[in-house]
């Protein structure tokens, strides 16, 4: 497409049917933002310039889009959805372009379907207006397109307004619209709201077009693309289709997915050859996976840069700025925070990493914790190549272990241990013979004279 491509995304509706007091198209799809996908798509498609309609908690949005050079125009009264697009007349002004008018609430809506939508405009028998369209197994309450079969738009009609011949049509509107911009404006301003809701349509925009004596077509879609959110159940729906399309990915580029309805990837999950991921395991965002990596079941993963190889869970939990190395392994119950692990380093069990890091071949005992935090401060643990760490032991950082070092089992440790040295921290054992055998008696016989 040689044409400047800019969007119009609204997203003043107040999303009642939410019931929520976040805004309707800040509800996330693997964990984020719809809006934010859908801005991402448009991105791909080659938009320049990107504005977002906005107005009941507008705010929100405009807070949620502000690294993203998106610009905000607000629709201060709900007069229908050709007065909103209008209403990024002047965030657009001295742009010369293709417009494509679109809805936050439909996060799919792919970067190649914009593409060609836009590239329509630009096709020898240069429309005025392009339309995509799509056709439902329900149609609904959908508005309607009567299109003839080369998809020569004669007429849109919006479905409280549509004759029962009309309501029958299958192909209905998305309300994906693209225009030229030294079009587009004369004709919102055009739009009337003679009709049963007393709206501007934004459809009414092909109705003058053709009125005008341009030409209005419609290319198609499929009806998953452009799903629309409006409620908790629909949001539900579209993150199942989102899901079970991403396992389908990860499948086909080389993972193993042992029950793959019971994993749950993020947005921007990496997940590379060979891995092999065991039920019932959550990806939150951040998350890269090398190869040959095996997770096994009932982990939870967030942040976490994986090295090929390695080995997490059952039942772990990788938390933000971990990272693991080549061939180390986090086992059981183990809870890894902002700590790197060197290659081949292992925790294995009931262990609390956090604000560390672990040498290669480093071995860490059962009920380890580095207690990185004061009630103030977050304080970091070091721990050499090689060391051994007993288990049932609490490092309280900062402290360092240093290379070869081994911690004995049960110690508390304030202090740093040098490479090669043994670390014991707890008082000697002492044994009292026959003293447990005295109080039981003693008890027994207190107990019976009561």
């Amino acid at each position: 497409m040689t044409t400047s491509l800019a969007v119009i995304i609204l997203a003043a509706g107040k999303g009642t049917r939410m019931k929520s007091d976040l805004h309707k198209v800040l509800h996330p799809i693997a964990g984020r933002p719809m809006l934010l996908h859908l801005i991402d798509s448009l991105n791909r498609a080659g938009a320049t310039r990107r504005v977002v309609v906005v107005g009941a908690s507008g705010e929100q949005v405009e807070s949620a889009v502000a690294a993203t050079g998106v610009e905000i125009a607000w629709q201060r009264e709900q007069l229908g959805t050709a007065h909103a697009a209008l209403q990024a007349k002047a965030a657009l002004a001295g742009f010369d372009g293709i417009a494509i008018v679109c809805f936050g609430d439909t996060p799919l809506l792919g970067s190649d379907t914009v593409a060609r939508l836009a590239a329509r405009l630009e096709a020898p028998d240069a429309p005025t207006v392009a339309v995509l369209g799509f056709r439902p197994a329900d149609a609904r309450a959908y508005g309607r397109i009567i299109a003839a079969s080369d998809g020569t738009i004669r007429k849109m009609v919006e479905y409280k307004d549509a004759s029962p011949a009309e309501r029958a049509v299958e192909l209905c509107n998305s309300g994906v619209t693209a225009v030229r911009t030294r079009d587009l404006w004369r004709l919102l301003e055009s739009v009337g709201n003679d009709n049963a809701a007393g709206e501007y349509y934004l459809p009414d925009v092909v109705t003058l077009a053709i009125a005008g004596g341009g030409r209005a077509v419609c290319i198609e879609t499929g009806e998953y693309e452009v799903a629309g959110i409006n409620s908790r159940g629909e949001l539900a729906a579209v993150e199942a289709g989102w899901q079970t399309a991403r396992r389908a990915q990860a499948m086909a580029d080389g993972a193993t997915l042992i029950a793959p309805e019971t994993v749950w990837f993020s947005h921007d999950t990496v997940v590379g050859r060979d891995v092999v991921v065991e039920p019932n395991v959550v990806f939150g965002p951040g998350v890269t996976v090398a190869d040959g990596v095996v997770i096994h079941a009932f982990s939870h993963i967030e942040g976490a840069t994986i090295g090929a190889k390695a080995e997490v869970g059952p039942y772990a939990r990788l938390r933000p700025g971990a990272t693991l190395g080549v061939k180390s392994k986090v086992g059981n119950f183990v809870e890894i925070k902002k700590a790197v692990l060197g290659e081949g380093a292992k925790v294995n069990h009931l262990s609390y990493i956090g604000d560390a890091e672990i040498g290669a071949a480093a071995n860490i005992g059962a009920g380890t914790i580095t207690c990185n935090y004061d009630g103030f401060f977050k304080y970091r643990t070091q721990i050499g190549a090689g060391a051994f760490i007993g288990s049932n032991s609490a490092l309280v950082a900062p402290v360092s272990v240093g290379d070869g070092a081994i911690v004995a089992a049960g110690s508390v440790l304030t202090q740093d241990v040098e490479a090669g040295a043994l670390a014991l921290v707890r008082p000697p054992q002492v044994a009292k013979p026959g003293w447990a055998t005295r109080f039981r008696e003693m008890m027994k016989a207190r107990k019976a004279g009561q």
